[in-house]
């Protein structure tokens, strides 16, 4: 199975990258965004897809400043 999870910074922790994007991008010549949060995605294939959680907590996440979410899996 084919697993795909995003990882972010949690609500109010420090995002400085996010903080760059949102400042570059009027420079740019984009107006009106805001809230710019950067993260990641990794995508894994995994026999038993019970175990992501776990992987998430352990190894794939820093549960103390990021949040995951698995958004998308496929046989």
């Amino acid at each position: 199975m084919r697993a795909r999870v995003l990882i972010r910074p949690k609500e109010g922790i420090l995002d400085p990258q996010g903080q760059a994007v949102e400042r570059a991008l009027p420079a740019l010549g984009f107006e009106g965004v805001a809230h710019v949060h950067v993260g990641r995605m990794v995508e894994l294939d995994v026999d038993d897809p019970s175990q992501l959680d776990q992987m998430c907590e352990q190894l794939l996440s820093n549960p103390l400043i990021e949040d995951y979410e698995i958004v998308e899996s496929a046989g």
